[in-house]
């Protein structure tokens, strides 16, 4: 029986909505499992090929909204990808869904944390969540982003999912 490697940094934040760091070959068994049909990459790397052709064999729509060329890889994410990334989440059509970054930490953790303020979580427990996964690699200006994120600048549709 094949045994089924979960990614680096792999969670679930909601029904059909997961989170991780970037698979490998390992982890595709896994992946298929659970019929995702979209995933989200928020590294600013390109994705590796093998990942790249894992989701073109799954039919899985791989959207790269890490690509901001006047960052390095240290700074946080923007407030435009983190936007983008959740009106992607918010929509239904969209799901099985999951969220990625090369790690499946930072950039990750930092999306999740502002959907955590739209679900009106409290902050400590959103600090706490984002401090899970980032380990001992906790980014302070993650947390200060997360904390001022502005959540009256993503629209809710009508039809966003129903643990919203």
């Amino acid at each position: 029986m094949a045994h089924h490697i979960p990614p680096l940094n792999f969670g679930m934040v909601a029904d059909d909505l997961y989170r991780s760091g970037q698979p490998n070959e390992l982890n595709f068994p896994f992946l298929e499992k659970l019929q995702l049909k979209k995933i989200i990459f928020l590294a600013p790397e390109d994705p590796s090929q093998q990942f790249v052709n894992f989701c073109d064999d799954q039919d899985i729509e791989l959207i790269h909204l890490g690509i901001d060329t006047m960052t390095n890889p240290w700074n946080p994410i923007s407030e435009d990808v983190v936007i983008s990334a959740l009106k992607i989440i918010l929509n239904p059509d969209n799901y099985p869904l999951a969220i990625m970054c090369n790690l499946g930490r930072h950039r990750t953790g930092t999306v999740v944390g502002c959907l955590r303020k739209l679900q009106r979580w409290n902050l400590t427990s959103i600090l706490e969540e984002y401090r899970r996964f980032a380990g001992s690699k906790v980014r302070l200006l993650n947390e200060q982003f997360i904390e001022l994120f502005d959540t009256d600048l993503v629209g809710i549709p009508d039809d966003a999912p129903k643990w919203l």
